[in-house]
């Protein structure tokens, strides 16, 4: 694939209200995850299914809009210099989210949390923007499948925890490997794909959004910054509530 403009010039506002229900979705998660941290609310509170889904989910929507983004910005050609601009604004966050949580919570330091995947999954999506849909939809529910119906000890080394098919447990607050976790951005790209074809993109391209749709989508154009400073925030709320409460 060479040089070449995306699919859509510009920003979407669309697709930046995504990117901020995505975010509110984690901040929500996470403040509840504060409170159980703080004694506000019961211990387990986050492993109750509704709040286990509502991550797997939120996780999900940033790493199927990843695969959208991807074939938006790349769908008609690389655009290379941007891409890896972008590439090394998350991996660079990446990297001191590791070096943060280490210093913080070695037991359970994040080493392949939300931003690694979203950088290893941009790197690789890149291979599958020109499949046929249906490839990609069927590599995306094997994807899915893979780590649920086998693991393997040849992965249990640390330098392929990335993968996900290791045979031994793990601990990270937050962990997102591989396998099943690239499967969201397989369909994402399937589905933008799909949209590009049915001329959707170009109906949102020309969508006039009000003053209250563009206030909306300001976290979603500044996502990667407010994903950085939202935690910081919100556990110093809730420590500052502790200490109140004596």
């Amino acid at each position: 694939m060479g040089q070449g403009a995306g699919i859509a010039s510009g920003r979407l506002v669309a697709l930046d209200l995504a990117r901020s229900a995505a975010l509110l979705a984690m901040a929500v998660f996470h403040f509840v995850f504060d409170l159980e941290l703080f004694g506000f609310v019961a211990p387990g509170t986050t492993m109750l299914p509704f709040w286990r889904w509502l991550a797997y989910l939120t996780a999900g929507s940033f790493l199927f809009l990843v695969g959208v983004g991807l074939v938006l910005g790349h769908g008609r050609g690389i655009r290379w210099r941007g891409f890896f601009r972008r590439f090394a604004r998350i991996a660079g966050a990446a990297a001191l989210i590791t070096l943060a949580t280490w210093i913080a919570m070695p037991d359970v330091f994040i080493f392949f949390g939300i931003l690694h995947c979203i950088a290893a999954a941009s790197l690789l999506g890149l291979v599958f923007l020109r499949l046929p849909v249906p490839i990609l939809l069927a590599l995306g529910a094997f994807v899915l499948w893979l780590p649920n119906a086998m693991r393997f000890a040849a992965f249990d080394a640390p330098w392929f925890w990335w993968t996900g098919l290791q045979a031994v447990g793990l601990r990270s607050v937050d962990y997102l490997p591989i396998f099943p976790w690239f499967a969201p951005v397989l369909f994402g790209i399937a589905a933008a794909r799909l949209m590009d074809r049915a001329g959707l993109w170009d109906r949102l391209a020309r969508w006039q959004a009000g003053a209250m749709a563009r206030a909306l989508a300001f976290a979603g154009r500044h996502s990667l910054a407010v994903y950085l400073i939202h935690q910081p925030v919100l556990i110093s709320l809730v420590w500052l509530a502790a200490q109140l409460r004596g």
